[in-house]
């Protein structure tokens, strides 16, 4: 887990605090964001407080609410997220990962699987926590559990997007899994239709985005 704060900043020196214990660089999150919206890095104290104001505007303007708070800042990360799928019965897998690093405005443009810099040992530790994350919380249907990997190859815990994503046929394209209909047959009350062990990457899948 990304080193950050635990509790509601309610003063500038709850901040303050909490960038001595995590250390620079940070950066400013919304607490109840998405998107990139109201996120700034910080490297020093200097910048601290107007970071910490420009994001609470922009939180408060995009979410409704100015709540934010501050995490260590990952230099040079890679976004890597895994596909995961639960039943009610306790049963769940991973299908690989997709990695979605090149964004613009912490918007995913390009995804594609398998990630070039995984290799199966790290591939596979990933696979696990991603499962260990699902089970404890008691997760169901699809879901995506996503990482930041730093570049000495240590990996974080970014957040599980619960539901299925636009990027999912990228991982249907080298899995051979139709995850729409893996969710149909979950939310009727059916176990999985795999094991792990059967799951296998085939090939490569690009995905783009357009903004406009």
């Amino acid at each position: 887990i990304i080193p950050g704060m635990t509790a509601k900043a309610n003063k500038p020196q709850d901040f303050d605090k909490a960038t001595e214990n995590i250390g620079f660089p940070v950066i400013v999150k919304a607490s109840m964001g998405g998107g990139g919206k109201g996120m700034r890095i910080v490297r020093n104290k200097k910048e601290l407080a107007q970071a910490i104001e420009l994001g609470r505007r922009e939180a408060l303007s995009a979410f409704g609410d100015d709540t934010v708070y501050i995490e260590k800042y990952i230099e040079e990360p890679r976004h890597v997220e895994f596909q995961v799928l639960a039943d009610n019965y306790g049963n769940a897998i991973h299908l690989f990962e997709r990695e979605c690093s090149i964004q613009r405005r912490y918007q995913k443009i390009i995804e594609e699987s398998p990630s070039c810099a995984l290799d199966e040992g790290l591939r596979r530790r990933m696979g696990e926590i991603a499962i260990k994350i699902i089970k404890v919380c008691a997760y169901t249907n699809a879901g995506t559990v996503e990482f930041l990997l730093d570049k000495n190859k240590d990996f974080y815990f970014l957040e599980v997007n619960a539901r299925i994503q636009v990027e999912h046929p990228v991982t249907e394209l080298v899995t051979n899994v139709d995850l729409v209909k893996e969710q149909i047959m979950i939310a009727s009350g059916n176990k999985l239709s795999y094991k792990q062990e059967e799951m296998h990457q085939n090939g490569h899948a690009i995905e783009a985005r357009i903004y406009a």
